[in-house]
This record gives structure tokens, sequence and C-alpha cells, in this order.
């Protein structure tokens, strides 16, 4: 028998792209609720409860909504990509490759929190660093990043695409989080191993999808005379084993003219990259990957994979 896969808010953002991810495949049965009756909350706890895998594509006050509406008597799974449990210790993180183990406690969990799309970029590039030693775990760490528009869902989508929309957003490029207290904070200061709370500076681009996330440091205030080399070594350790995030070597990074952060829209890979220029003071590490690929969607569906084939 195929598993059952209901997506909650499939008609989101997020979850129109996880159904787009699915169209093609025989192997899952996947439950859907038409949109006319999104609000039928009788029909919508029935789907949750005749699921093997729910995906939660809701905010957050609705995602607990939902968990409370499964039965602790069934063997629903639950795959939420709210901020809601992202650093709730009796929820697994999603982040597949965060650590050599990750994926197999995913593929064993029961509850899994999708990662957000920026702590998916900042922890891919701080925790390495933090279990190779090389980063104090009180670095004053600062990210700053820029992410496609549909990022912020339909509302923004519509007032970055319809001239009309009476909030309409002609900027080229703009920040916003101002008050630095972004709700992806808590995720890259606990999954990030950092007992200090980082400086986070998101914005948004004109373009739909694609995610430029970068951290700066000063060599100086690493341990072990931290170098771009080691830095880079660091990385690729890590990293090493399998195909989701890739490092990029020091030559070919060194090459490059510009990053462009649309260069893996419609993928749910992730790149990783050290600047800099050996003997200076600092270097900057930059992750390069689709807000709505391996920052969202991409991450739901492999994380539902290993949850049914683990």
């Amino acid at each position: 028998m195929k598993p059952k896969i209901f997506i909650d808010g499939e008609h989101g953002t997020t979850g129109l792209q996880i159904r787009t991810r699915m169209a093609g495949r025989s192997d899952v049965e996947l439950l859907s609720i038409p949109e006319a009756e999104r609000r039928n909350a009788k029909l919508r706890e029935d789907m949750l409860n005749s699921a093997d895998v729910a995906i939660l594509c809701l905010p957050d006050d609705a995602s607990k909504e939902a968990v409370a509406m499964v039965s602790g008597n069934n063997q629903v799974r639950i795959i939420d990509t709210s901020t809601a449990h992202r650093v709730n210790p009796d929820w697994t993180y999603g982040f597949a490759e965060m650590d050599r183990e990750q994926a197999k406690k995913i593929a064993g969990a029961r509850c899994v929190a999708n990662p957000g799309c920026y702590p998916t970029g900042a922890i891919g590039l701080l925790r390495p660093l933090r279990l190779a030693g090389i980063l104090p775990e009180d670095y004053p760490v600062t990210v700053n990043a820029v992410s496609g528009y549909t990022g912020g869902g339909k509302q923004l989508i519509a007032q970055m695409e319809n001239a009309d929309h009476p909030e309409h957003i002609d900027a080229p490029h703009f920040l916003y989080g101002l008050s630095l207290k972004h709700k992806h904070v808590p995720e890259m200061q606990v999954h990030g191993l950092l007992s200090r709370t980082p400086l986070f500076s998101p914005s948004v681009g004109k373009f739909a999808q694609g995610m430029i996330v970068q951290v700066p440091l000063y060599l100086a205030d690493l341990n072990d005379n931290a170098s771009l080399g080691s830095i880079h070594e660091a990385l690729a350790d890590h990293y090493a084993g399998q195909d989701i995030v890739e490092v990029v070597g020091l030559k070919e990074s060194a090459a490059l003219p510009r990053v462009n952060a649309v260069e893996l829209a419609d993928t749910d890979r992730m790149k990783l990259y050290v600047f800099g220029t050996a003997g200076t003071p600092h270097v900057n590490l930059v992750a390069l990957l689709d807000n709505l690929g391996k920052g969202a969607s991409g991450a739901a569906v492999q994380n539902m994979d290993l949850m049914l084939n683990g």
C-alpha cells in the first residue's frame, strides 16, 4: 500500500512547491482538501489522522493547532515547515546534512521541524566550524542575507508582482527585520551552537527564488590559528560523502567575479564558499541556495523521503 501524504496548507507558496515536486510520483498517495473546503476543520482533522506523513505548511499557531489535532493513538508522522518547533528538543531538526547522523535521526523521527531558509545557509556555514573547534562559542556572529521575494508568501509576492496592489513595492532591493528580532534567529543560535545571539540582517531582492547568506569572520578572533585554508578544509570534511551541499574549491571561488543569487533557483542543493585572500585578516563565508528549494519545499520532500525509506 502506498504511503498517504497530506499537505496541510497545500495552497500556500511552500505547499504548492511541494505538490509540484511530487506531481509525477507514483510511489505515494496525496490526500487533498479542495481549496473551497480548506477551512473545514473536521475534514482537515480527518485528513491529518488518515495520513502516514502530514506536512504542515501553515503559520506557527495553525501548525500547533494541527499537531494538537493528531491523535496520540495513531502513527501519523509530521513535518512542520513553520518556525513553531524548530528549537523544541522533542522535535528532530530537518537539516539532513547538518551532522553525520542527522539523516538517520530524521528517518526515525515522528516529528520533524523543517529548517528555515536563512538558517539553512547560516547553520550550514557555522556548525561545522563550531564542531571543528575553529569558531568560538561566544563569537559575535553577523549574518547578512538576501532572499527571493517568494519567501514572504502570497502577500509579498502580490506586492512585488502586481503594480496595481495598494501596497506595491517597486524597490529593486530592500532591508527588513530592522528591529533585529527576526523569527529565524533562535534556530540560528541553537543549531549553530552559539552562546551569543547572532546579529541577523535580512533583505529581499526583486527576483522570485534564490538566496545568498553571508557570515563574515575575523581570523584573529578564531581558534587554532584559523586560516582561509583550514576553514575551507573543515567545511569540506564536514560535508564529504553527500551530494546536496557542495563546498566549492578555493581556486574556483577565487576565480569568481560575482555570486549570482538565482544560480540555484529551482534546485534543492546548496553551495558553500570561503572567500578571502591568504594572509589577510578576514574571510567571508557564503551559502547559495533556493529559498523555496533546500530552504523550504525541497527540504520537506527530502525529509519525507528519509522518513518513508529510512
